[in-house]
């Protein structure tokens, strides 16, 4: 039986919610993983959500130092571990 914690969607995260990046959806081209990369979304990278305004609209994060919106197809291929799972498995 594995009791390893799921990784959940970037897009998930609720406003002030933290969590680690672990990886990509297959589904996400190899040039979006690259250019996400570039922004900072890399394994193990801290990322926090720092708004959600609703409607579908972009969804605003945290990440080294930097602030980025993200659209929901980009978000939800970024896969994350809540940050209390993420420091519990370190």
């Amino acid at each position: 039986m594995n009791n390893a914690p799921a990784p959940k969607a970037l897009w998930d995260l609720r406003p002030g919610e933290a969590a680690m990046v672990t990886g990509f959806d297959d589904g996400l081209s190899v040039a979006y993983q690259g250019r996400v990369m570039e922004f900072g979304f890399q394994p193990g990278a801290r990322v926090q959500c720092l708004l959600n305004p609703g409607f579908g609209a972009p969804r605003v994060y945290s990440i080294s130092n930097s602030v980025f919106s993200l659209d929901k197809e980009i978000a939800a291929a970024v896969f994350v571990l809540a940050s209390d799972t993420a420091e519990a498995l370190s």
